[in-house]
C-alpha cells in the first residue's frame, strides 16, 4: 500500500492541496491505513530533523545576500553593464536581458528572484522598444532559470544534503551548462532578431563608457569570485561562503556604494525571511516524504521496472529526462529533487553514470521545469510583474524551451560538458 505514496500526493496537488501538506498527509494516511501508527511520529519527528541542518543553513543567507543585492541597486549595474556590452545588436535588449540573468545568478541563484528583480526593470523597457509584453515576459521567464543552474544554486545544495555529494562539485559542474543555456537563448534571438526586425537597444558604447560600466559593476560581480574562490580554496564551506556574501553585500550596499539604507533592513530581513522559510518548510517536509519512500522500498522496485525496459543507461537517461521534464511540469524543482533524488540517483550510479554527472542532468531538467507549462512558478511570476496572461506568455516561452531542451540533451550525452571542469579541479573523478 505505501507504493501509493506517489498517486496519493499527485491527487492532493491536483485538488489544490499545498505541496507542505501534500507532502506530509500523502504518506501520514497511508501510513495510518497500513496500521503503521508508530511510523506517523518518526514521519513527523523528520519535519524537524529535515530542517535542523548546518549546510542547509546556505539556503537563507543566500536568499538574504540577493535580497540586499537587489535592494541596493545591483540589479541596476547588472542590465547598465550587459547593456553596454550587448545593447548595439539587433534585439539588444532581449540579448541584455539574457546576459543580465546569467550575472544575475551567480548573485542570487534563484529563478524567481531573477524574474521578480530583472523583470520589473526590462520588460516595461522592452515594451517601450516595440516587443509585445509577451515576448517580453516569455524571455524574462526563459532566461531566469539560468539563475539554479549557474552557481551559487539554492537547489544544488539541496541536492547535495540530500544525497550526500559535494556542493563544490556541483557548483562547478553547473557552470558551463549555465553558460550553454545563455548563449543557446542567445543564438535564438539573434536569429529571431533578424527575421523579426527587432530594435537595437542602444548606439554603440565606446570602450571608455565600457569601461565605466564595468567599474560600477565590478563590487556585486566580484560576489561569484568570493563565494566559489573560497569553498575552492578550502577558506570556507559553502554554508560559510553564503554568510560572508551577506556580509558583503551589507557592506557593498550600506559603505561602498551606498545604495542601501538601514532603514531598509527591516523590510528585506523580513523577506528573505519568509522565503527562506518557505523553502526550509518544503525541505523538512520531504524529508520526512523521503522516509516513507525508503520504508515502501520504492527504489528497489523502480530499480527492477526499469531495468525491465532496458538495461542500456543512455536509453534510460533519455527517458527518465522525459519523466523530470513531466515532473518538472507540475512540481517545484526543490520538493522534486528531495523526493526523486534518493529513487533514481542510486539507479544510474549503479549502471555506471556518474553521480555529479546525474545530479547537473536532474537539477538543469527540474530548473527548466519552472518555466514549462502549466504550473511553472516563473511563468506566474512573470506573469506577475508583466500583468500578461499565463497562457500567452507560455505560448511565446516554447522555442526558447525547445532550445533548453537540446541543451539538456547535450549535457545528458556528452558528460564532458558538465564534468571537465570538477575533474580538472579534483572535485569529481
Amino acid at each position: 500500500m505505501l507504493v501509493l505514496f506517489l498517486p496519493v500526493f499527485l491527487f492532493f496537488l491536483m485538488v489544490g492541496l499545498p505541496v507542505f501538506f501534500g507532502l506530509l498527509f500523502a504518506p501520514g494516511i497511508l501510513l495510518w491505513l497500513n496500521g503503521q501508527e508508530r511510523d506517523i511520529t518518526l514521519l513527523y519527528r523528520n519535519l524537524y530533523n529535515g530542517m535542523d541542518s548546518f549546510p542547509l543553513m546556505a539556503i537563507p543567507f543566500f536568499m538574504l545576500a540577493g535580497e540586499l543585492m537587489n535592494r541596493g541597486g545591483i540589479t541596476l549595474r547588472l542590465v547598465e553593464f550587459s547593456q553596454a556590452l550587448m545593447g548595439h545588436f539587433r534585439g539588444g535588449l532581449a540579448h541584455v536581458n539574457i546576459l543580465s540573468s546569467m550575472l544575475f545568478a551567480g548573485l542570487s541563484g534563484s529563478a524567481v528572484a531573477d524574474t521578480s528583480a530583472l523583470g520589473s526593470m526590462l520588460i516595461p523597457a522592452m515594451e517601450k522598444q516595440g516587443y509585445t509584453r509577451r515576448f517580453a515576459a516569455a524571455i524574462t521567464a526563459a532566461s531566469s532559470v539560468i539563475g539554479p543552474i549557474i552557481p551559487p544554486s539554492g537547489i544544488m545544495i539541496i541536492y547535495a544534503y540530500v544525497m550526500g555529494e559535494s556542493v563544490a562539485a556541483l557548483f562547478l559542474a553547473g557552470i558551463v551548462p549555465g553558460i550553454l543555456v545563455g548563449t543557446g537563448l542567445m543564438v535564438l534571438v539573434k536569429l529571431m532578431a533578424d527575421r523579426y526586425d527587432f530594435p537595437v537597444a542602444s548606439r554603440r558604447h565606446t570602450w571608455g563608457e565600457r569601461g565605466q560600466a564595468s567599474l560600477k559593476a565590478f563590487f556585486p560581480l566580484l560576489t561569484p569570485v568570493i563565494i566559489l574562490g573560497g569553498i575552492l580554496s578550502g577558506v570556507f564551506t559553502p554554508t560559510e561562503a553564503a554568510a560572508v556574501a551577506v556580509a558583503y553585500a551589507l557592506i557593498i550596499g550600506l559603505f561602498v556604494l551606498r545604495t542601501l539604507k538601514f532603514s531598509e533592513l527591516g523590510d528585506v530581513l523580513s523577506k528573505a525571511g519568509i522565503t527562506s522559510a518557505v523553502v526550509l518548510l518544503l525541505v523538512g517536509a520531504a524529508m520526512s516524504f523521503k522516509t516513507v519512500v525508503s520504508l515502501s522500498h520504492a527504489p528497489e522496485l523502480l530499480a527492477e521496472f526499469i531495468l525491465t525496459l532496458t538495461e542500456n543507461p543512455l536509453l534510460l537517461l533519455f527517458l527518465i529526462n522525459l519523466l523530470l521534464f513531466a515532473v518538472g511540469m507540475f512540481l517545484d524543482a526543490g520538493p522534486a529533487i528531495i523526493i526523486l533524488g534518493p529513487i533514481l540517483g542510486p539507479v544510474f550510479t549503479s549502471l555506471g553514470v556518474d553521480s555529479v554527472h546525474f545530479a547537473i542532468i536532474m537539477c538543469v531538467n527540474l530548473t527548466v521545469g519552472l518555466a514549462t507549462p502549466p504550473m511553472g512558478l516563473v511563468l506566474f511570476v512573470a506573469a506577475s510583474v508583466s500583468n500578461e496572461k499565463v497562457e500567452t506568455i507560455s505560448r511565446a516561452i516554447l522555442p526558447f524551451l525547445a532550445v533548453e531542451i537540446f541543451v539538456i540533451m547535450l549535457i545528458t550525452f556528452v558528460p564532458e560538458i558538465s564534468m571537465t571542469i570538477p575533474r580538472l579541479t579534483g572535485f569529481a573523478d
